[in-house]
């Protein structure tokens, strides 16, 4: 049977989107929510917990929650802190947190990511 486990969580940012015609090309802020869905078939562990009860660890999971300088991404600028293969709207955003907790996990475990920026607009990613 297979597990589901979901979190949520927000962190504040500034960032500008390259070449945009709008005020989105201006630096400007959101407070962003985060959803992360993970599946898996079995439970394991983490480098938190030894026993396999989990199908991802929250602390794992919610690390984009953490402030920049610990890692995490809460009160940057997002233009500084991705690489610039990641443009910062939304659904980029969403594929490079998706990207780095992906890393984070052993394998069997499969993401689904989405971000929104405003309370009525979600981007999400994941893999087929």
């Amino acid at each position: 049977m297979p597990w589901k486990v979901t979190t949520e969580f927000s962190f504040s940012a500034a960032h500008c989107i390259k070449d945009y015609d709008g005020p989105c090309g201006r630096m400007h802020g959101h407070t962003y929510t985060v959803r992360i869905e993970a599946h898996a078939h079995q439970l394991q562990g983490s480098e938190f917990c030894p026993h396999s009860v989990m199908v991802a660890d929250f602390k794992t999971l919610r690390w984009a929650k953490r402030d920049v300088d610990k890692g995490g991404l809460d009160h940057c600028v997002l233009n500084d802190v991705m690489p610039p293969e990641y443009e910062t709207t939304a659904e980029m955003i969403a594929k490079f947190i998706f990207d780095r907790t992906q890393a984070k996990l052993p394998p069997g475990i499969t993401l689904k990511v989405g971000v929104s920026e405003s309370p009525n607009s979600w981007a999400e990613y994941w893999e087929d």
